[in-house]
């Protein structure tokens, strides 16, 4: 009888020492359950080199507490992901820390907040400040080596929030570390790999007998339904064959046009009267540039800048000329059309630049969004090519004509150029992380089928002077984390509770005698002899 009384005691203290551990066990889940504060979509700065230089963003993966200051006054951001919003960034200061090397863990830049209102965006991407911030932004970061991950995020009240309460924790001299808590943002993803073989497409179509540079491509695109119309009746058919290329790698170089143009053979170079590029033409005012490499006396610049004078006379706005002689020694090329003079076709580039960009400047960043693309100056810019165009190939130069006038069967499409617009203003198309599969190929392959013959798209790679990497997108998680100081006083309060509950289990279940003989020390094995 006592020895089954001594079992049933034990099992129940078993029992009850169980619930006490699944109950400690159940308030530890709960407390790591409830750190987790967001999880947000962000985007890492470019990662690629030129010739072997690396530039851009070195890492991916993210695992440091959170800071709102890249202040170095006493202390160490080696193990800080700074959160800075680019509304409010000192750019100098920026620019300082990252020429100087300065040790940071990661950077969180926050964009002004995306949102489908039209009015609404306009209010906030069209604040001059804000716009000029992130051309000197992008400027700054692309052409720079930064050892640490780089990520952009789009404001919105949780991180709003977030970032106020690490501002309250900075404030007080008490960033978050391990010892004082506060927020972790951590990014789990792999290293970045190199982009195996990047391809670019072009897309090539004939017509028989958001900015930069989506605005050229919508222009064309307008300019080749034009002519369809033109040259699907006998009658009004022109004489000349109309090619039309969508060319990519315009950043990397214009590489894509360098492909194109050594797909031709000689015969159809011989066949070329002129080209005309469209680089950026969708946010200027009353004057546009057109680039040549030729001087502007040589007898077909003048030919063909004479007919777009003409035309631009005709409505009332002005156009330069700018002349650029190129290095043939030199692979760099500023504007497209020095690829085509290169291979000796006549050609120039029309934009509302009056300079060249450098490499990989204005070249649809994040400044250029769609609500600064002026719809109306795409319509001009459509009205003064196609026009030049027509007059040329119907032999009317000098003539004081509309081919392309309003109200007629043969007007331009305002709603056909908006349309466009706002396609490619919500369509990412990093040339080296497109797929050949990629919808909006094939959506700009299929429009100009519709209005064209021969429609072909060759896809080509990238010179090996670019090499690009991935992991551009990924997911943040930010966690609210406890310091070391409260999470050893909860293990010690935790620990206490228990000891003192199993103390008085066994009190009540066995004896206060029971309870010392367990802590008392076993007697020795001399002492058992004796």
């Amino acid at each position: 009888m006592v020895s089954t009384r001594g079992g049933g005691a034990g099992g129940e203290l078993l029992e009850s020492i169980y619930s006490v551990l699944v109950l400690a066990l159940v308030l530890v889940a709960c407390v790591e359950l409830g750190d987790a504060a967001t999880a947000v979509d962000v985007y890492r700065l470019i990662q690629y080199d030129i010739a072997g230089v690396p530039f851009g963003s070195r890492l991916a993966g993210l695992n440091h507490h959170a800071g709102s200051s890249l202040s170095t006054t006493n202390a160490d951001l080696s193990r800080t992901a700074v959160i800075l919003p680019v509304r409010e960034l000192n750019l100098t200061l920026l620019n300082e820390f990252i020429t100087s090397k300065q040790p940071l863990g990661g950077l969180l830049l926050l964009l002004p907040r995306r949102t489908g209102s039209r009015e609404s965006s306009e209010k906030i991407h069209g604040d001059s400040l804000t716009r000029s911030i992130l051309v000197e932004l992008e400027k700054l970061l692309i052409h720079s080596y930064i050892p640490y991950p780089v990520y952009f995020a789009f404001e919105n009240s949780k991180l709003n929030s977030i970032l106020a309460d690490v501002r309250r924790s900075d404030a007080t001299g008490q960033p978050a570390s391990a010892t004082s808590g506060g927020y972790k943002l951590v990014v789990s993803s792999w290293e970045p790999k190199k982009v195996s073989s990047p391809t670019i497409t072009n897309i090539q179509a004939l017509a028989v007998g958001s900015d930069s540079n989506g605005s050229g491509v919508v222009a064309l695109l307008e300019i080749a339904r034009l002519f369809s119309r033109l040259y699907s009746n006998p009658k009004t058919r022109g004489k000349y064959n109309l090619l039309f290329g969508l060319t990519s790698g315009g950043p990397y170089n214009y590489n894509g046009t360098l492909k194109w143009l050594r797909s031709f053979d000689q015969r159809l170079r011989e066949s070329i009267d002129y080209a005309i590029c469209l680089n950026s033409i969708g946010s200027w005012n009353n004057e546009l540039w057109v680039h040549v490499s030729k001087p502007p006396e040589n007898a077909y610049i003048k030919q063909v800048f004479d007919g777009l004078s003409d035309i631009a006379r005709d409505m009332g706005v002005k156009i330069g000329i700018k002349h650029k002689k190129i290095n043939i020694s030199n692979p760099r090329v500023a504007w497209e059309h020095e690829q085509f003079s290169r291979v000796r076709v006549t050609a120039l580039t029309l934009s509302e630049l009056s300079v060249p960009p450098e490499l990989l400047e204005s070249t649809g960043g994040l400044h250029d969004s769609r609500n600064l693309v002026d719809e109306t100056a795409v319509y001009r810019s459509v009205k003064l090519v196609a026009e030049s165009l027509a007059r040329h190939v119907y032999g009317q130069q000098g003539r004081n004509i509309q081919i392309f006038a309003e109200s007629s069967s043969l007007e331009i499409n305002p709603s056909y150029i908006a349309l466009w617009l706002d396609l490619l203003s919500r369509t990412p198309r990093v040339a080296p992380f497109l797929e050949k599969t990629n919808s909006f190929i094939s959506a700009l392959k299929k429009e100009l089928s519709d209005h064209t013959v021969d429609v072909y798209g060759t896809h080509e790679s990238i010179d090996g002077i670019f090499t690009f990497y991935d992991s551009t997108t990924a997911t943040l998680n930010i966690y609210q984390v406890a310091s070391v100081t409260f999470d050893l006083l909860l293990l010690l309060v935790l620990g206490s509770y228990i000891i003192l509950l199993f103390c008085f289990l066994v009190i009540t279940t066995r004896g206060f005698d029971d309870l010392i003989n367990m802590f008392r020390r076993p007697p020795s094995r001399k002492t058992k002899a004796a």
